[in-house]
């Protein structure tokens, strides 16, 4: 009997949801439809284009573009060939590029054709089968796609255990590893979605973050797809263009950072536009302050909130609050989803009792089978045969998680530990401070001390004394910011997450 038969890869779940919804609209972007028969067909062209060019089964794939509909078929017709997929964020630099190109070993790289410049210079230092845009070019996917309407069905002999994306780290604290994302890890990651999610085939998602980025990709529109939802897919998340689209389009569904969230909270636009049809709200990638989630809930009554925690190497769903535990917990990470075991631990791989701080580790079939050409890491993440998530927090009682910070950025001052993440909640209760990161700095006293970086509301003017006084008010006197900062604008990657390790950067050297 052949393996066909029970075969479970992400191109055989895409073909069962063509074969479910068919002419249903599964994509937009722009003034693009696309149905789930289309978006089934255009993988399968794409797919045979790229092995008529020389592809073999195996190799890698790098894509260095925005979102876009061109951009989710070049995905999904690699997979369809058999190679692995290697996103990259479309903000780094030649140097940045070409070492995820390299390490990577990637046999092809393709691009927005706005950054050629940077990723021909790259492509002049690497061997490679191919180099093209992703329009205009003799490999161009989106007329292959167009053209896709008589494509046969490719099978390229593609397993379950086969990598699906080598995802590279944001490198927020180090350089990027690419942790290696088979298409069973990713398929249990979009059971996980899901159902703890509630995705469902009635909702209209906007797909607004980045596609390279795994939270956009894996916990929402590849989901979504499974399910029969619409995802209305934009380059980027500007504040006026989702609330304009959250109305135009009835959408039901958003995922955003807390950077994004708060951004479409300051822009005059919130309250002029109806968005009453937005049902599921959803938020992750970095800790979101308590006092700018109960300002989303109390301006968006009708949403239900969900907090979404995890990591890439998990696919990066971990854990999740959902809406009915938002009253109690606001702070909390939720539970692990069903495909997700997790304790807290120290040193030694000791369970932590319930409040006592320690190291989340997870065991899960989502996970990542180690980094590419990375073994001392790979081995050091695994250590205990648990994987090591690099972040701090604890259990309550109820078995809810709470992350306190990133290992990297828990600050230890005067020999006391302080969480970044309880200075910035009592920052952000002052009605002048709109956003907030806090730090620490080499400091000879202290050894490291906190410091505030701040951006204020506009037409909103405080000083740092009243800011340290502020919080003094909420917190214990070790943890009161020794500085404040006023920037602005904080620094962050195309993902929303604030880069903490180039304030560190800038600031120690200044």
């Amino acid at each position: 009997m052949s393996n066909v038969i029970r075969r479970n890869t992400i191109n055989d779940a895409v073909r069962r949801s063509a074969a479910r919804f068919r002419d249903q609209t599964a994509l937009i972007h722009g003034e693009r439809c696309w149905s789930f028969a289309q978006i089934n067909r255009a993988a399968d062209a794409i797919g045979r284009r790229l092995l008529d060019l020389g592809f073999t089964k195996g190799d890698r794939l790098a894509v260095y573009a925005r979102n876009s509909d061109t951009y989710l078929l070049v995905w999904l017709g690699a997979l369809r060939a058999g190679l692995v997929h290697v996103p990259i964020n479309y903000a780094l630099t030649e140097p940045e590029l070409h070492y995820i190109v390299e390490q990577s070993g990637a046999r092809g790289l393709i691009h927005d054709p706005d950054l050629a410049r940077t990723a021909l210079a790259v492509a002049d230092r690497v061997d490679l089968l191919l180099s093209a845009p992703m329009t205009g070019s003799a490999f161009d996917p989106l007329a292959i796609a167009l053209a896709a309407d008589d494509a046969a069905p490719l099978d390229a002999g593609v397993a379950d255990e086969d990598l699906a994306q080598i995802l590279y780290t944001s490198g927020t604290t180090s350089a990027p590893k690419g942790a290696m994302m088979t298409h069973r890890a990713l398929l249990a990651e979009y059971a996980s979605c899901i159902v703890e999610l509630n995705l469902k085939g009635s909702d209209r998602a906007l797909a607004a973050l980045p596609l390279y980025h795994s939270a956009q990709m894996h916990c929402f529109t590849i989901p979504q797809i499974l399910v029969g939802a619409t995802s209305i897919v934009i380059q980027t998340p500007v504040p006026a263009l989702c609330l304009e689209l959250i109305e135009r389009e009835a959408i039901t569904s958003f995922f955003a950072p807390p950077t994004v969230w708060i951004s479409l909270l300051r822009h005059e636009d919130f309250d002029r536009r109806d968005l009453a049809t937005l049902t599921n709200v959803y938020y992750g990638a970095s800790i979101m302050p308590v006092p700018v989630l109960e300002e989303l809930r109390q301006r968006l009554p009708g949403a239900r909130p969900y907090n979404c925690y995890g990591q890439s190497e998990i696919g990066p769903i971990a854990t999740v609050l959902g809406p009915d535990e938002h009253t109690d917990r606001p702070a909390s990470a939720g539970r692990p989803v069903m495909n997700v075991e997790t304790r807290i631990v120290d040193a030694q791989m000791n369970d932590m009792a319930p409040g006592e701080q320690g190291e989340i580790v997870h065991r899960s079939p989502q996970l990542l089978i180690g980094y590419w050409n990375k073994p001392d890491e790979t081995e050091e993440a695994f250590s205990g045969d648990w994987f090591h998530s690099g972040d701090v927090g604890y259990f309550d009682e109820g078995g809810f998680l709470f992350v306190v910070d990133r290992v990297k950025d828990v600050i230890k001052t005067g020999g006391v530990i302080v969480a970044s993440r309880e200075v910035e909640d009592a920052l952000f209760t002052h009605p002048a401070v709109s956003e907030v990161a806090v730090i620490a700095l080499p400091d000879p006293k202290w050894i490291e001390a906190v410091t505030a970086m701040v951006v204020l509301r506009p037409g909103h003017e405080v000083d740092a004394e009243t800011l340290i006084a502020h919080a003094r008010e909420r917190l214990a006197a070790y943890k009161v910011p020794k500085t404040v900062h006023f920037i602005d604008a904080l620094p962050r990657n195309t993902a929303g997450k604030i880069l903490k390790r180039t304030l560190r950067q800038d600031f120690a050297e200044g």
